[in-house]
Order: C-alpha cells, then sequence, then structure tokens
C-alpha cells in the first residue's frame, strides 16, 4: 500500500509486509522503519492514559450503584451474570443487555466486591481505546497522526469520565472503535477477514448498548460498498457475510433469552411485557428518537426543549455538553473538510480518503442523532464520539502539515487552530471562576501558533515544528485541564459529568442548567470501610423544572470532605422524583442509592440464609444500596424507574405467602407498574403499609414481612 502523500519524516507510508525488528528490540523499536522515538512514545501514552484513569479511582466509590448491584450479582450467580440480573435470585434483569456488566463480574468474582474491582476494568478499556485509536490512525498515516489521535482522545473530559465508570459507554466506545479498525483494514485489501471481525465487534456492541452500536452502520456499510478495491459481486458478498456475523454475534443470546421460559428466567428490566425486543426497539430504541418511552420517567417532547434538554444542530456544542465533548469538534468537522479536499482527485479505492470517509461519517451520523434525539439524552452519552474526532484531528493535521508549503494547506492548518483556541476560550468561560488565566493563555497562544502556521512553510522547519507545538499544546490545554477535575473528583448515581459545574446547561438533569443545584443530604455510596468520609453535595441540575438556583462550585472544588459528582441530584417535575428526597436511611431516589448505615446493615443480614430475598424495595437504586451493602439479594420492585410490572402485586403476595421476602424497605421513587389500578409498585407499597408491622431502625423504615399485624 503507498500513500499518496508527500512526507519529510512526520509521515511514513505503511506498508504491509514490512521489514521485522531484530528480535529483542521490537518491544521497543517497533517496526523496522519506525524512528527510535515512536514505540516508547506509543507506550508512555498507553501509560500516562493508565494513571491519568486510575488517579482518585475510588473515590467513586461504586459509582452507579445500578450496575454494581448487578455486578455483584453476576459474581454471585452464573445465571445472574448470564442474564443481567440486578440481584442473584434472579428477580429482574438491568434495562441493557449485559455484556458491559461481564468484565466487571468476572473481576469481581475473582478479586471480591470492592471500587477497584468493579473500575479498573473500565479503565483498561480507555486505555485499550487508545490503543486501538493509535493503531488505526497510525497505520495509514503517520505515527505522530496516531499519537496526536490517542492524546487527544484520552484527554476528552468525557473519556476520562467514562472509563472510570461503570455504565456500559466505555465499552461501547471500544467495540465502535474496534468496529471502525476492521472496516478500515477492510479497505486495504478487501479483506473479508477484517470486515467479518467488523461485524463481530458490532454484534457485542449490540449486547453492550442495543441499537446505539448500529448508528454508524449503513455509512460504513455504503462507504465500503464503494471503495473497497475488488468487483462490486464481491463486496456485497462481504457485506452479507459481516451482517451474518453480526447477527450471530448478536443474536445467539437475544435467542437464549427470548426462548427461555418465562416462568424460569428474570423479568426483563425496561419492558412492559417480559420481553428483550420490546426494550430493544422501544424503551431503549426508538423511544430514545422520538421520545415515546413507555415506562420512562419522561422524554424530551420533541422539538426545541423538553425533558432532556433542547434538541438542535447547536445541541453538542451548547451549555455542558459543550465542556465534555466539543473541545476538537470544530477541529475535527474543518479538518475532515480539508482531508477530503486534498484527497478529492484521487482513485476510488484510495485508503487515505477511505479513512476520513470512514470516520467523519461516524461522526456526523453519531452526533446528527444525538443532537436530534427527543428521548432521554445524558452528557456522558457524546463519549461515543470522542474516538471519531481524535481521529479526524491526527489526520487531519498531519496530512495539512505535509502539505504546509502549499498556502491553502497552511492558512487552513492556522485557521484550525485559530478556531480551537477560540472556542475552548468559550469553553472555559462558561465556569467564570474555573482557571480564569487559562482561557487567556489558550487563546493568546493559539493565536501566535496560528500565526506561526500559516507562514510553516516559509520559515524554517524549527521555528514551524515549534508553532505546530504551541498550536497542539493550546488546543487540549482546555481538555487536559477538565479531564485534571474530573479525575480529582469522586462521580456517582445515574447521571454525571465531567470538569466543573457550569453556566447555561441545557442537557437534561444533571446537565449543568443556569446554575441549578438539586440539593441533598444523602451520603455517599462507597464500598465498605470508605463510608463516612463526608457529605454529599449535590451535582448541578439541568435546566429541569424545578432546579434550584446556586453559584456553579469552581473547579477542584470537590475535595476529601464531599461527595462524588453527581450524588443527591434529580430532574424536577418527573413523576415521583422531587428535589432533596435522598435523606438517609431508606429514602433512595430513583437516579441515586440511599446511604445504609450498620444497624441496618446488620438487620437486614439477621437469618438473611433463610429468604430468597431479605428485602425488597422499590426502584433498582434503592434496592442496589442494600444489596450493596450487605451482599445479599434485594428485590428491586418495578426496575430502574418502578415502573415495570415486576412483580405484580398478586406475585409479591405469593413471595410473601412462601417466606421468600423478609423485608419491605419504605421510601424509594418509582411509576405505578404492574398494569391498571394501581397494581404494582403502589399497589405493594399500600398493601405492605396495611397488613404488616412497621419498625423503624435507625431512621429506615422497614416492615417485616413475616410479621402481620
Amino acid at each position: 500500500m503507498t500513500t499518496t502523500l508527500p512526507h519529510d519524516g512526520l509521515a511514513v507510508a505503511e506498508r504491509p509486509g514490512h521489514a521485522r525488528s531484530v528480535p529483542g528490540t521490537r518491544i521497543w523499536r517497533g517496526r523496522a522503519d519506525d524512528a527510535a522515538w515512536v514505540r516508547p512514545a506509543f507506550l508512555g501514552l498507553l501509560l500516562l492514559t493508565a494513571l491519568l484513569y486510575l488517579c482518585n479511582l475510588s473515590t467513586s466509590g461504586y459509582a452507579n450503584s445500578f450496575y454494581s448491584a448487578a455486578v455483584q450479582a453476576g459474581s454471585e450467580s452464573w445465571k445472574a451474570f448470564f442474564f443481567g440480573s440486578s440481584d442473584a435470585a434472579n428477580s429482574i434483569t438491568v434495562d441493557k443487555p449485559p455484556a458491559a456488566l461481564w468484565p466487571m463480574a468476572l473481576s469481581v468474582r475473582l478479586f471480591g466486591l470492592g471500587s477497584w474491582q468493579i473500575l479498573v476494568p473500565e479503565v483498561l478499556m480507555g486505555v485499550a481505546t487508545v490503543g486501538v485509536l493509535y493503531g488505526a490512525v497510525r497505520r495509514r498515516f503517520s505515527p505522530a497522526a496516531g499519537l496526536i489521535a490517542g492524546a487527544a482522545m484520552a484527554v476528552t473530559p468525557v473519556a476520562a469520565l467514562m472509563f472510570r465508570f461503570n455504565n456500559p459507554d466505555a465499552l461501547l466506545a471500544l467495540l465502535m472503535t474496534v468496529t471502525v479498525y476492521c472496516v478500515l483494514r477492510a479497505l486495504e485489501g478487501a479483506r473479508t477477514k477484517w470486515l467479518v471481525w467488523a461485524g463481530v465487534a458490532v454484534g457485542f456492541a449490540f449486547l453492550t448498548k442495543t441499537l446505539q452500536a448500529f448508528l454508524i452502520l449503513p455509512p460504513l456499510a455504503l462507504i465500503y460498498a464503494v471503495c473497497a478495491p475488488t468487483t462490486l459481486r464481491r463486496r456485497l458478498g462481504q457485506l452479507a457475510l459481516a451482517g451474518l456475523a453480526m447477527i450471530v454475534s448478536a443474536g445467539w443470546w437475544v435467542a437464549i433469552v427470548e426462548l427461555w421460559p418465562a416462568s424460569s428466567r428474570p423479568y426483563i428490566g425496561g419492558s412492559q411485557n417480559n420481553s428483550f425486543l420490546e426494550v430493544t426497539f422501544g424503551y431503549n430504541g426508538l423511544g430514545r428518537i422520538n421520545g415515546n418511552e413507555t415506562g420512562s420517567v419522561g422524554g424530551g417532547g420533541g422539538g426545541r426543549g423538553g425533558g432532556w434538554g433542547e434538541t438542535g444542530i447547536d445541541r453538542m456544542f451548547a451549555g455542558n455538553i459543550g465542556g465534555q465533548i466539543s473541545w476538537l469538534l470544530p477541529a475535527a468537522l474543518l479538518l475532515l473538510v480539508a482531508g477530503l479536499v486534498i484527497t478529492w482527485r484521487a482513485k476510488r479505492t484510495d485508503t487515505a480518503r477511505g479513512a476520513f470517509l470512514v470516520w467523519g461519517s461516524s461522526l456526523l451520523m453519531t452526533a446528527g442523532i444525538f443532537s436530534f434525539m427527543a428521548g432521554i439524552f445524558h452528557e456522558y452519552y457524546t463519549v461515543a464520539l470522542a474516538p471519531y474526532i481524535a481521529a479526524l484531528v491526527g489526520m487531519g493535521a498531519t496530512v495539512l502539515w505535509e502539505e504546509r508549503r502549499s498556502y491553502a494547506a497552511s492558512a487552513a492548518l492556522g485557521g484550525t487552530v485559530a478556531v480551537t483556541a477560540y472556542w475552548s476560550y468559550t469553553l472555559l468561560g462558561r465556569s467564570a471562576d474555573y482557571l480564569p488565566w487559562l482561557r487567556w493563555a489558550v487563546l493568546i497562544g493559539g493565536l501566535v501558533a496560528a500565526a506561526g502556521l500559516l507562514l510553516a512553510g516559509r520559515i524554517g522547519r524549527q521555528l514551524a515544528l515549534g508553532a505546530a507545538s504551541l498550536g497542539l499544546a493550546a488546543s487540549l490545554a482546555g481538555p487536559v485541564a477538565y479531564s485534571l477535575t474530573t479525575v480529582s473528583e469522586g462521580h456517582a448515581g445515574s447521571i454525571v459529568t465531567a470538569g466543573p459545574a457550569v453556566a447555561g446547561g441545557r442537557g437534561g438533569p444533571g446537565g449543568g442548567g443556569p446554575g441549578g443545584r438539586f440539593g441533598g443530604d444523602g451520603a455517599r455510596m462507597q464500598p465498605p470501610g470508605q463510608q463516612g468520609q463526608g457529605q454529599a453535595a449535590g451535582q448541578q441540575g439541568g435546566g429541569m423544572p424545578g432546579g434550584g438556583m446556586g453559584q456553579p462550585p469552581t473547579g477542584g472544588q470537590m475535595g476529601q470532605g464531599q461527595a462524588p459528582q453527581g450524588q443527591g441530584q434529580m430532574p424536577g417535575g418527573f413523576p415521583g422524583v422531587g428535589q432533596g428526597e435522598r435523606g438517609a436511611g431508606g429514602m433512595g431516589g430513583l437516579l441515586n442509592g440511599a446511604n445504609v448505615n450498620a444497624e441496618v446493615e446488620a438487620k437486614l443480614k439477621q437469618n438473611a440464609g433463610d429468604y430468597t430475598w431479605i428485602a425488597a424495595a422499590i426502584g433498582s437504586q434503592n434496592a442496589a444500596s442494600y444489596q450493596l451493602a450487605t451482599e445479599k439479594p434485594v428485590m428491586a420492585i418495578g426496575g430502574f424507574n418502578g415502573s415495570d410490572p415486576s412483580p405484580s402485586l398478586a406475585q409479591f403476595k405469593q413471595y410473601v405467602a412462601n417466606g421468600k421476602i423478609h423485608y419491605f424497605i419504605s421510601g424509594g421513587q418509582g411509576g405505578q407498574g404492574g398494569g391498571p389500578g394501581g397494581s404494582g409498585s403502589s399497589g405493594i407499597t399500600t398493601w405492605v403499609e396495611a397488613t404488616f408491622t412497621k419498625v423503624t431502625v435507625d431512621g429506615t423504615t422497614l416492615y417485616d414481612l413475616t410479621d402481620a399485624k
């Protein structure tokens, strides 16, 4: 494979079948034609990424207790592991497929339950994503392009958040990056093997976060069908094989779940009819697009506004979302155009143009869906964009550098740096007290670098390299600062954001609304031995109805004496969810767990072996708190939202009559569920309160289901 671009040492054409390194030196030198600095720089990038993501990791405790409880269950029961059950007794699953839970559950099974055991696998996924991204970009362009892409990915604030958190998005980002890598390898020589591996990666991505894995499929399939260097008939046949591989790699689990008798498997969380396909195409599928999410806490209502923030073409740049992902987004878009212009006259099968098309279309498709989806949208979803943005920046910057003797190329490179510096200045200004000196340093440094790059083809190489280095530093300074702030804080609950609090957010609950803050006096959710380290401070609200006003904290404000970011945040105006309702004991919330004190924990553990579930609680977050504290199964009535019809009132009564549940924990948030007539979570609560004796343990209200009035 040859390159159509000139090179002066920073870009090197890659050729299959290159000479091998001398044995014993490959780990340090890499390929035989690599400069001496390449492999150490790559290994250093991976090491720094790992250190960044591992820093202060345990401060987040169990992070999202909803998933941590399922991880704990999977470490105790292989059946819970397979289905992704919320508890080891398999009452109900989480509202996603279980692939993202599997690495964490295996870690806990091997090393025991704890914060590091749950979160280190996520860190390793982040390091792997950087490594795969480097390989994908470096293979066709240059080591410098790969390093720039990898570094940009590593310091993207939302990546520094989600690769230290236990939501499915970390594994999804890794698998999407692997998918693009495999497609690019397939484009090199119409290689069926690599296209099939891409299908396998998409299949497992589906088992991670359902239909989000399919967002990039249409453009990737079209690009391969047009650009692969073989006959059209063979291209279509290869795409069919890749599609078959995708169906098999995702469908095996779906088929087993759908064919498994409902009476002997857990209820499928997030569905109203105990069907994974319903969750896939409804609540977690088309409902996210049009806002019609049955069983959800509410969609966006479509149009320019709604419960999860305004939709529109500027959504990725607005409010708090901009600080999560958009630092290099303008640069990526500009460099995508520049790369396509430079490679425009290349032949159909040109791999450089193919790379720009693949990464660029993945970015545009995903960002477009995120921008206009009317259903549930959280800022952290944007981690899916990080690999695409980083790849375009690495490729585009080095391609323009190679063409810098052309005034148009040097002007494009300088202009991109200037735009990036100005946008960083704007984003840093959204938090008035956050490192005010940095925004001016970034702006001035970026403009100076842009001026130098305008003349890059007419000044000496050393001066040009100095300008390029200054431009890179100015472009990454803002994301680096946000990422350092992110790793210095703990993050817990269902809705988390990176960086400091900002004004003007509009990304949904907890999304950096105009100074909005949802207060709460709930305590941080930590593994045993880490509780009691401080009191909670609610994360900023997202401009939601009912959001209180307050001053955003400065960067690094959250220290040892404060709870993880996100703790105590709830979207006002949603059914069953109010401000400040995360008190001590049993008053868990829809989006966060409850503090479980030692006395309550001891009470629940008494005679635990005599019961299938030591307790039942409304909502998965509430139940997860008690399960993680006791490491015993706790039934989550109604699933995540408390609105799933599981169990029905009749089923719950039967469980109680059979002596399978010891306690009912009062409190929690949720919808009606269970069908008409209040026969779900509210009906169960009413029946329990009327039938059994209330016992208060250190502020927590319990009902002993073995002791009727």
